[in-house]
């Protein structure tokens, strides 16, 4: 063992020497060839801000009006930091303790005095940040790897690496704010004790993360790139876009090729595409300031700007849709999309971001935030556009994709399509689920992350094995589960491999539809899922459908859970309740968290007009019925589970969040159900309006590729979505004819809306 040992650390040894060997050569050639930083790299700042953006800002805090506010704001902050110790403490503790909470607001704080000391010349504020660096500079050299380290990338100021890369790139600009008015060797000395070794630690040390595309692979790019620019070493820029032996396999630019479809749309969802936001567009801003001729901003058909975009659209009443691993109350003000939007609108002085950035209400000090603040100042911003959208997911935009259906205003009905690929190790094993957002809310939810960021007392601050054990699992969504078990096993890698197959989608003035199947997440079962938002101006109404259907071989148990949020009003089917004692619903792969609180057996108690409904009450003081459609004479066992979530939580670490599951044994299925906003209840008026759905009855037709749900209110108006499943839409010229109870009904396109029916019939 000790031998083999051994083996490894020469082995290490020898690689490490010709990489560097291997580096000089590179920088010799580099310098042959002729490349070197511009000339504007000498000056300071030159990296988010110039010197024409200070004389910008100096002019503009003299000035009455948003910036002038947002600048006596950091002002009287960093002030207040001016007059306490500096503490630079021995790292300790991992996410959410002091040591490292400390650390972060160190590199904040370094940040904000620099800017400070910039706008206003004062030398206290770069003396304060000079002394900061200089213990950091002590302190650096001598530590070790952070005794809480995360394997998986370990730090030394913080517990992962990640943690140093985004200290370096604040520390890194703050550091190019005083560097004017530091002596040769006091930089020398930040330099070579702090500067330099936390570079190569996250660069030379790192390799495995550095060349990773991934958002600690971006960050790390970013962090030393940047530091490139200011201490004048191209080398170090190149290894940054293109990884550490220059080779193109890893490294900022290749970030940009794999981890953003051409619809700018993150391949870790909208929560991690916030986070890995703020390298991509602080790093990109310096390659914009010191080599313009890479035109960064116009790469990849402008995929930087398109992700601002995207990012912000991403969102439902200014909060991120969370999927996969996501804190839930992330939102469009997050400092990652403040920059980039600030950014973003200093390029392209689009009006729309103006209201992205009026509801942010931040205003930054930078040489962009300033152009948001004038416009804001003069009223020039335009409405933010959220309309139906879909976003392909894959570097290529051919695997698979997030589907956005809204209707009428933002914080209007919006249906949540999720058919993207995994995205990586943060990816959740869900394919084709849903959520439903109504007036503001969550109503058809998603449980996003189980973790509770840095609240020490809970895991460090990271992720809770709940994460694994519930959250990522299937039955956590709103999708099927065949026989209790996740897609693709809950194996990660097996899910990267493997993406869902879109359809088609389309937009019509008072329809959105998309359809997309997945036949890999299980062995034996192949699903197809198709959703629909309709609005019915006539009844001023808007309804969800959802079509599901599984195919397989053999028999399965079938699960399809809706996560609901709000409180239960009635069945329209008998449930029998666990009154005294609850049991687990089952063993393993998220099923041992649930609760069993009720069981309807569909079988048994046949709903009224073949429709199995719920209805609940959300906090908006909105009721929402989801029907579904009941299989009759067909001997399928089905049943109404209803669970909480809570079971096997010694820790109490989950939410209790409610469900109800929709089970049915069989080999083919297809679940046909409509969800139904309707009604209103005002308890402090004490009025309740329409608390009953207003859906009688649903049928389902096939007829070879052409699909209809036929849906009856019970006002006797009927309506029929006819869908055609075909490769091609049809034209008017080339329009079908569905068959239902010997009417035919011609419709062309990919749907259409037919109705209110004249027909008295209904089967």
């Amino acid at each position: 063992m000790k031998k083999n040992v051994l083996k490894q650390r020469s082995t290490t040894s020898i690689g490490r020497t010709l990489r560097y060997f291997g580096v000089i050569l590179v920088g010799i050639a580099l310098a042959l060839l002729g490349i070197n930083l511009p000339a504007n790299a000498a000056s300071h700042p030159n990296l988010v801000i110039n010197q024409q953006d200070v004389a910008a800002m100096q002019q503009a805090i003299t000035e009455q009006g948003a910036f002038q506010d947002a600048f006596k704001a950091k002002l009287n902050q960093v002030d207040i930091g001016l007059n306490q110790s500096i503490e630079v403490p021995l790292p300790q503790d991992g996410g959410g303790g002091y040591t490292h909470e400390k650390h972060k607001r160190n590199y904040q704080q370094m940040y904000d005095t620099g800017i400070i000391y910039q706008l206003t010349g004062d030398k206290k504020y770069a003396e304060y940040v000079k002394n900061m660096l200089l213990q950091y500079a002590a302190l650096y050299p001598e530590l070790p790897v952070h005794p809480k380290r995360k394997n998986s990338n370990a730090g030394k100021l913080f517990w992962q690496g990640l943690n140093e890369a985004v200290w370096l790139v604040h520390t890194i600009q703050a550091y190019d704010f005083i560097y004017p008015v530091l002596t040769q060797t006091e930089r020398n000395t930040i330099e070579t004790g702090a500067i330099i070794p936390v570079a190569l630690f996250l660069s030379e040390q790192s390799p495995h993360t550095f060349n990773k595309v991934h958002n600690h692979g971006t960050w790390a790019t970013a962090a030393v790139g940047m530091t490139g620019y200011v201490l004048n070493k191209p080398l170090w820029v190149e290894r940054a876009l293109y990884d550490l032996d220059l080779a193109k396999k890893g490294g900022f630019m290749r970030q940009l090729d794999e981890l953003f479809s051409p619809d700018g749309y993150y391949n870790e969802g909208p929560y991690y595409q916030r986070y890995a936001l703020m390298p991509f567009v602080t790093f990109a801003k310096a390659i914009e300031q010191n080599e313009p001729q890479r035109k960064i901003f116009e790469y990849r058909d402008g995929i930087i700007l398109k992700a601002i975009n995207t990012t912000a659209a991403l969102s439902y009443n200014k909060l991120l849709f969370p999927l996969n691993d996501a804190i839930k109350s992330k939102g469009i003000d997050t400092i990652e999309l403040v920059n980039g939007v600030a950014i973003a609108y200093g390029l392209n002085a689009e009006p729309t971001l103006l209201d992205i950035a009026k509801q942010q209400n931040t205003i930054l000090l930078t040489g962009d935030s300033l152009k948001v603040a004038q416009g804001l100042d003069q009223q020039l911003q335009q409405p933010f556009t959220f309309n139906s959208e879909l976003y392909r997911d894959g570097k290529q935009g051919d695997e698979g994709a997030l589907v956005v259906m809204r209707n009428g205003k933002p914080t209007d009905q919006a249906l949540v399509y999720k058919a993207t690929a995994q995205g990586l190790g943060h990816g959740h094993f869900d394919k084709l689920t849903w959520q439903f957002y109504d007036q503001g809310n969550e109503i058809v939810s998603d449980y996003g992350a189980a973790r509770f960021l840095n609240i020490e007392a809970k895991s460090g601050g990271g992720y809770l094995p709940e994460n694994t054990s519930w959250a990522k699992q299937t039955i956590a969504h709103n999708t099927l589960v065949v026989d209790e078990t996740s897609h693709f096993n809950g194996k990660v890698k097996q899910a990267n491999k493997h993406h869902p197959t879109i359809h088609f989608y389309d937009q019509q003035q008072n329809l959105t539809l998309a359809s997309a199947s997945i036949d890999s997440a299980y062995d034996d079962v192949a699903f197809k899922r198709t959703f629909a938002l309709i609005n019915i101006p006539q009844r001023e109404a808007v309804i969800a459908v959802d079509i599901l259907s599984a195919t397989s071989s053999q028999s399965h148990q079938y699960d399809l859970p809706v996560h609901y949020q709000g409180q239960l009003i009635d069945t329209n089917f008998e449930r029998e309740a666990s009154l005294t004692q609850l049991s687990t619903l089952g063993s393993d792969n998220g099923y041992q968290h649930l609760w069993l609180l009720a069981t309807a057996n569909l079988s048994q108690y046949q709903p009224r007009d073949s429709l199995a409904r719920v209805t609940w009450l959300n906090d908006n003081g909105r009721f929402y019925s989801h029907s579904t459609l009941v299989s009759t004479n067909t001997g399928k066992h089905q049943q109404m589970l209803f669970t909480q979530l809570g079971a096997n939580d010694p820790n109490m670490n989950l939410r209790q969040q409610t469900a109800f599951i929709y089970r049915v044994e069989a080999s083919d299925h297809t679940f046909v159900s409509v969800l139904e906003p309707h009604g209103k209840y005002n308890p402090a008026k004490e009025f309740t309006l329409g608390a009953t759905s207003n859906i009688a009855a649903l049928t389902h037709h096939q007829q070879a590729e052409l699909s209809a749900v036929h849906i009856r209110f019970t006002d006797g108006e009927q309506y029929l979505l006819a869908i055609n499943h075909l490769e091609q839409a049809l034209t008017e010229q080339n329009q079908s004819v569905i068959n239902i109870n010997g009417v035919q009904y011609p419709f062309n396109g990919r749907a259409q809306l037919l109705g209110p029916l004249n027909t008295g019939s209904f089967n």
